[in-house]
């Protein structure tokens, strides 16, 4: 395909109004994980170290969690494209059937960490606050897997602004009550990490309970309302989101695990490497976000046009979305260059941590090509329903090529930090590569011929698409 501005400007305006509340919400909530960090960390050390262990054992529920529910989006997005707007709520009926098992798994696993938390080697003093807060993040299991669905569904329609207003509301109300019940302000005990945990149950449950009053009231979910009430739970439905959430979720979990993993290497270097570690992910979740929320949006607009069987449309969504993550990657990665030997002193007042973190910030750089690649591609695939060859591409990629390749260059070869970081642009590469590969592949496969639509635009049926 020949590339015409003219014929993908209306695809890159579609995708950023699509994208921007998502990248919002979702920095929302960096911002909300950095000031529970920063006010459990004033009230005590002791129970900072705690809430760092729980989080870090959490937080793979959390991606599941996520991941599965993302099996919900191209389906809506592509009933939205083939206007079978009842049948929507029909699936949206079963997702929450099939995130209500998932609640009920997730609870068991995180129940049997409960039990067993006193037998992973961590310190006696910390154990009754580990209890404590990983007691009161499992109580928000049922809501997180609830609001996901919810969320999925209102981003598949293309209404991202109601849940990144809402994810909004959630971060500020949470911030509120930690105030409240970590420090005992207005009248109210201190209760330090319990009251952060508290917060956290109570926030995630009206944000729960904000969506479905939304999706009760609002008279243009009318008709997803009478297919949602009509609406069976059934195999059919239950199978294809077990079908695309599951790879979805795997996929997300290895990309997770292998970063993680890295941090074990990074510990044989040393402190200041660890240090410099931490500071450099705080930094690159910021671009992960950006890049992943507008890569969420192509994911919806690909799966628009899949329903429409629209196949010119589905390749101009899918390469406006990589012309767009590339051009803000870029534009984001010159601040980050300019600023990289500052990015240290902001977080430590150690120089030889601040020093590594500015050689860092390089390979942080390098890997944005491939970053935006993998995400694009890896949504597009969400798109057009083809997600079971993203498991063992995110699995070669992650396992057999990133870890390896860490291991070499910042162990074997003595590069430290900087060779540990500089296997991800590989990595990510890789799978970049991969994705599109089998993109190209699964759309020479299907015959898609642009459909006439049912209505005269796309206004009429209040979409954002």
């Amino acid at each position: 395909m020949s590339f015409s501005l003219s014929t993908y400007f209306p695809h890159y305006k579609s995708l950023f109004k699509l994208g921007i509340p998502i990248v919002i919400g979702q920095i929302g909530n960096v911002v909300l994980g950095f000031a529970d960090t920063l006010m459990i960390g004033h009230h005590s050390t002791q129970e900072l170290a705690a809430a760092g262990f729980v989080l870090a054992m959490f937080v793979l529920l959390l991606i599941i969690s996520l991941g599965f529910s993302l099996g919900l989006t191209p389906l809506v997005s592509s009933l939205n494209g083939s206007s079978e707007i009842k049948r929507i709520g029909e699936v949206f009926k079963n997702s929450l059937f099939t995130n209500t098992l998932l609640a009920i798994g997730l609870i068991c696993i995180a129940l049997i960490i409960y039990l067993n938390i006193h037998r992973l080697g961590q310190p006696e003093e910390l154990l009754p606050y580990m209890r404590s807060y990983l007691l009161m993040n499992i109580l928000t299991i049922p809501a997180l897997c609830w609001f996901n669905s919810f969320k999925q569904f209102f981003d598949g329609i293309g209404d991202t602004k109601v849940p990144m207003i809402i994810i909004l509301f959630g971060n500020l109300l949470n911030i509120f009550l930690n105030w409240v019940l970590i420090y005992g302000h207005l009248g109210m005990v201190e209760l330090g990490l319990l009251g952060a945990g508290i917060a956290t149950l109570i926030a995630r449950n009206l944000m729960f309970i904000a969506l479905c009053l939304t999706f009760a009231s609002r008279s243009r979910y009318r008709l997803h309302r009478k297919g949602f009430l009509l609406g069976k739970i059934n195999k059919k439905d239950f199978h294809r989101l077990c079908s695309l959430g599951i790879p979805v979720a795997i996929q997300l979990s290895l990309e997770t695990s292998a970063f993680s993993l890295a941090a074990i290497f990074v510990g044989w270097i040393g402190t200041t490497a660890l240090a410099a570690h931490q500071i450099m992910l705080t930094i690159s979740q910021v671009l992960y976000m950006i890049s992943s929320g507008l890569a969420s949006a192509v994911a919806v607009r690909v799966g628009y046009f899949y329903g429409k069987k629209d196949s010119t449309n589905i390749y101009r969504a899918a390469y406006s979305g990589f012309h767009s993550i590339v051009a803000v990657a870029i534009i984001l990665s010159i601040p980050v260059f300019l600023l990289r030997w500052h990015f240290g002193a902001w977080f430590t007042t150690n120089e030889e941590a601040s020093l590594l973190v500015g050689q860092v910030v390089i390979p942080l750089i390098a890997y944005q090509f491939g970053d935006a690649l993998q995400y694009n591609f890896a949504s597009s695939l969400r798109g057009i329903a083809y997600v079971k060859p993203m498991v063992w591409i995110a699995f070669f990629s992650y396992f057999i090529v990133s870890l390896p390749l860490s291991y070499v260059l910042g162990i074997h070869f003595h590069f430290g930090l900087v060779g540990i970081w500089a296997a991800f642009p590989i990595c990510l590469l890789m799978a970049g590569v991969l994705y599109f590969a089998y993109f190209k592949k699964r759309m020479k496969l299907l015959t898609l011929k642009p459909t006439k639509p049912l209505f005269r635009n796309e206004k009429e049926r209040g979409m954002n698409l």
